[in-house]
């Protein structure tokens, strides 16, 4: 393929292996509801975001007086002072501080994804922005899907594949692998009605029992921010990308 670059998806982090190498960039999705929190944040004035992996060091950073985001299942760990809701990431909360978040799947592979060369978070909501950056690194790029607990999951699969419509629209990208295309298919039948589509994942279903599920059409708003959230040096930070209009 000359020097063109590779995007594939990978559909659950149980696999990641197989697709993980140094010089790629990855953007995990966690739509339902960890990196459209994230988005948010940084869109209401957060200054930067410190994602931890588990309940213990949530706890650390909590006894040292950090602000702490963190939920398991979609409830709210008992010393958190919120949860995972993007409504929760307010700009009276948030605004100018640092925030501790941990969460069931999305910040476990925000860190699994940290030995490849740098790591992206995306949503609905910056999916152009984030697109363009990805497109503007001109490296290979690995969509990780935060998933389930290890399992597919039917909305971040349809992120993927929005994300991998973007970026195959530019003549420096190709795909060879069966997720990606995968995912583009699924885009491509729901894209058209997306809220209707929705209603058959098993996390809308999950989130309307527990009643958590009032951020449904929010986290699947497209194109509210310009901002892309880095992983760099173990935090969170967001940068303005430029949006093409092509």
């Amino acid at each position: 393929m000359d020097n063109k670059k590779k995007i594939e998806v990978c559909f659950t982090p149980a696999v990641f292996n197989c697709f993980s190498h140094p010089d790629a960039i990855v953007i995990v999705v966690d739509v339902l509801r960890a990196t459209s929190a994230i988005c948010n944040a940084f869109m209401n004035g957060v200054s930067n975001i410190i994602p931890v992996e588990t309940i213990e060091e949530a706890l650390e950073y909590k006894s040292k007086g950090y602000l702490v985001a963190a939920e398991r299942d979609g409830f709210v760990l008992d010393f958190a002072d919120f949860g995972n809701s993007p409504f929760n990431f307010t700009r009276e909360r948030v605004e100018g501080k640092t925030i501790v978040y941990s969460t069931t799947n999305g910040t476990q592979a925000i860190k699994m994804a940290s030995e490849c060369h740098q790591v992206a978070v995306g949503a609905y909501l910056n999916l152009t922005a984030l697109s363009d950056w990805a497109i503007n690194k001109n490296r290979d790029i690995i969509i990780l899907c935060a998933g389930w607990k290890n399992r597919f999951s039917l909305e971040d699969s349809l992120l993927a594949g929005a994300i991998t419509e973007k970026i195959l629209g530019h003549n420096n990208f190709y795909t060879m692998c069966d997720s990606a295309i995968a995912a583009l298919d699924l885009w491509s039948v729901a894209k058209t009605d997306l809220l209707s589509y929705i209603e058959k994942a098993a996390q809308r279903s999950r989130l309307r029992t527990n009643g958590l599920d009032d951020v449904i059409e929010y986290c699947h708003s497209i194109d509210l921010t310009s901002i892309v959230p880095i992983y760099s040096d173990k935090i969170l930070l967001g940068i303005t990308e430029s949006i093409s209009t092509c």
